[in-house]
């Protein structure tokens, strides 16, 4: 495993992220038992640090995180963790002021109740799991955060970016109040390259991309046949209803295709292409067991990403929505 400075922070983390979504049961059902194999066996393959949230299955996938770090007390495991603001709670739709989302009663509250669920003192890395973008001006969000990094509750603070908006980070990235922002960017979502990351450079913001395989349709092992085989409890079979399965496949396949003189595996093609940014800190991967664990291990070697197929690949740069 090889490790990259997360920003302006002191650590080094692995290339690959554990990302626990999955676990919270969300992506399909995870045995408590498959889940802190996979967890330990991630660890032990040099993997350092998990990126959770509350959100995931109702605090679930934290809890199980919990339980596979009591076990390695005695090596490093960087917890990263997310809270939503307070009207996502309340069943808010379409928030569009950060005003009174992060107010720091909820902020502590949220965070303790982590803590207990990860059954640690200390979160390495607070994320909002919302970011709005007047929080540049409008600095309340800062309060309740600021405290729990004096009380040593919480190591660095980040935001998450909604799904496709790398925008609403820009400018967030250019003044540096928060030590890393998490992403979509996989070889379909190309933009945060435009303009996300090269907004960061001067603050020395950590960025961490997630979604690396377009929730499964880039690791190249989907057919016409996938869809019919997703529960419908299954994330996914709302994701990709009404068409979009059937227009993703398409893509996938012409990416393929593109990809094929340099790499047999789609999935190792669309690993490294993110890993190539060295304005990424590292790829948050779900992983649900101990072989696709061996899987990102394996491509997070340093091998370079041929410049001229991060050309050829811009042509494939899709943004689109799953969610309205």
């Amino acid at each position: 495993m090889r490790y990259r400075k997360f920003g302006r922070t002191p650590w080094d983390i692995s290339e690959i992220t554990f990302g626990a979504w999955q676990l919270g049961g969300t992506w399909g059902q995870v045995s408590e038992k498959d889940a802190i194999s996979t967890l330990l066996y991630a660890f032990d393959n040099g993997i350092n640090m998990v990126d959770t949230a509350a959100a995931y299955g109702g605090g679930r996938s934290e809890e199980l995180v919990g339980k596979a770090i009591a076990s390695r007390r005695s090596e490093k495991i960087y917890v990263a963790t997310k809270i939503l603001p307070i009207g996502v709670n309340h069943g808010i739709q379409n928030i569009d002021s950060i005003k009174g989302q992060y107010p720091a009663w909820y902020v502590q509250d949220q965070v303790d109740a982590a803590l207990r669920r990860l059954k640690t003192e200390r979160i390495d890395l607070l994320q909002l799991h919302l970011w709005i973008e007047d929080g540049v001006e409008c600095f309340e969000w800062l309060e309740g955060l600021a405290s729990l990094m004096i009380s040593g509750k919480v190591g660095a603070i980040g935001v998450s970016l909604a799904d496709i908006k790398p925008e609403t980070g820009v400018g967030l990235a250019k003044t540096g109040l928060v030590s890393s922002i998490q992403t979509i960017y996989n070889i379909f979502e190309q933009a945060p390259a435009e303009t996300l990351f090269p907004a960061g450079s001067d603050t020395n913001t950590a960025f961490i991309a997630r979604v690396p395989f377009d929730s499964g349709s880039l690791t190249g092992g989907w057919s016409k046949d996938t869809y019919k085989s997703w529960a419908k409890t299954d994330k996914r079979h709302s994701m990709y209803r009404n068409g979009r399965f059937e227009e993703t496949l398409k893509r996938v396949e012409a990416v393929k295709a593109e990809c094929a003189a340099y790499y047999t595996n789609l999935a190792e093609a669309a690993l490294r292409f993110c890993l190539s940014n060295p304005s990424v800190s590292t790829v948050a991967c779900g992983m649900r067991n101990c072989e696709e664990v061996d899987m990102n291990v394996k491509y997070a070697d340093g091998d370079v990403f041929p410049t001229e197929l991060v050309h050829a690949l811009k042509k494939h740069a899709w943004a689109h929505s799953f969610y309205d």
